[in-house]
Order: C-alpha cells, then structure tokens, then sequence
C-alpha cells in the first residue's frame, strides 16, 4: 500500500482527487500535454478531436470511433455536463477552424475510481452525425494485445515542456510500449498500474504531459490507448493509459 505522503505529493501534482476545475487557460488538473514531440501535418490524424468547454476552452482530447461517438477518459468528464462538453473536429490548431459537435450523452465506466484511476474511459455521443474528410475520419477500437516494444503514436496540444506555454498546433510523438510488470515496477511509489492498463516509455524527455487526458495512443491503424495518467511530465518515468482491448465488450454495448 502507498504511503499517505507519496499519495499526496505525487497524486497532488496529477490531479487525483476531487472534479478537476479549469484554470485560465481552460486546461484541468488531470490535463496532460505532449513533450518532445512535433507538430502535426494537417490531417495527420483525422481521429484526433478536442473536447471544449461552452466557453470554447480544450480541457482533454479524445478520439472519433463512429460517426456519433467519441472516446476519451472517465476523468475527463467527471462533474461535466452535455451542456458543457462540446466536440471539435477536423483542426490541428485550437484557435481556429474545425466543425464543431454538441454532445448528448457522456458515458462513464461505472467501475471507474477516480483516486485509483481505475477503469478509467468514457465515452461522449454526439447530437448529430460527424461529416467525414480528408481531416475528419474514425479509427477502431484496437482488439489485439499490444506486446512490448511496439511504437505507438501519440497526439494531443500543449504544452512542450514544464512547465511552459500550450502551443496552438497538435503534438505528435512515436513512443514504445513497456511491459505492465516493468511499469509497475517504475510507478511503484506513484501509482497503481492494473492488467487494463497499457504503458509507454522511451526516454526522459519524450511522453505526455498536462492537457492531453483521453487523447488517442494508436498504433496499427487502431487506437489501443486513452491517455490516464503519469508522473509529470516526461521526467524519466513511463505514462499510463487505458488499454482499449480490455473494455472492446464496454464499449461496443455504450457506442452509437
């Protein structure tokens, strides 16, 4: 069991306890953002949405699975409302272009626990159907166990160092995914890392950091993780994400 001192300290920086609350620049506590990654080519990743406040401002990221629904992390939508959650699509860049989506349902995993960061994905149904593009377009659930040492690409806007500023165009990065076992072993003091997790770890310097909760890792054509949590940002020590495969059943029987 983790000591109530590491708990507060690290889970503290992370955001862990209680609904996260926008700051100035409309990002939450549980936000995560990309270090060490590149900017974008438009259309690079046309599964790739951002999830808005009614006052326009991103607070997570999140990815297009059908034509009506969007994945993305229970975190995201705790203490949120539809009237509060709308879906951007289409745009690299947060202050400009793009379609935009009422949502009318956020789904979240009853099982989800946000001090454990357990079951930690929801899903977002939009109001009408989302018009495909070259820019917009869904990608599948990944079904298939992603072993270790496979490169995974991660997306999402912020900032690229911490702290720092957010940029305005979407981040991109190649990462690696690590065992559960090693990721365990990392986070040991930091957190729990369970079966239904999938992790990333390349080098100090390169992975997710705040802003960029319940954005796509994708690898083969496939999303195979929501981005959950880690201990920020890029300082030598894996992320965490939701792995897709373990809730295929879970979403299947909540999507439209």
């Amino acid at each position: 069991m983790l000591k109530t001192s590491l708990l507060f300290l690290i889970f503290a920086v992370v955001g862990l306890y209680g609904a996260p609350t926008e700051n100035a620049d409309g990002l939450t506590e549980w936000d995560w953002r990309i270090v060490g990654g590149s900017t974008a080519a438009n259309g690079a990743a046309p599964y790739q949405v951002s999830l808005r406040s009614a006052s326009n401002a991103h607070f997570c990221g999140g990815t297009i699975i059908t034509s009506r629904t969007i994945l993305t992390a229970a975190h995201c939508l705790v203490g949120r409302s539809t009237a509060n959650t709308l879906v951007v699509v289409g745009t690299n860049t947060l202050n400009s272009g793009g379609t935009r989506y009422a949502s009318s349902a956020l789904r979240i995993h009853a099982s989800y626990n946000q001090n454990s960061l357990a079951n930690d994905i929801a899903l977002v149904i939009v109001s009408s159907t989302i018009v495909t593009s070259t820019t917009v377009r869904a990608v599948p659930p990944g079904s298939g166990i992603v072993g270790d040492g496979v490169t995974v690409t991660l997306t999402g806007w912020g900032t690229t160092s911490y702290p720092g500023n957010t940029p305005n165009s979407l981040q991109i990065i190649n990462l690696r995914s690590i065992t559960v076992a090693s990721c365990r072993s990392a986070l040991s003091s930091v957190g729990s890392v369970f079966e239904t997790n999938l992790c990333t770890f390349t080098r100090a310097g390169e992975g997710a950091c705040h802003g960029d909760s319940g954005g796509p890792l994708v690898a083969g054509g496939s999303v195979v993780g929501i981005v959950s949590w880690g201990s920020p940002c890029a300082r030598g020590l894996p992320d965490v994400f939701t792995r897709v495969s373990s809730y295929i059943s879970w979403i299947q029987a909540n999507q439209v």
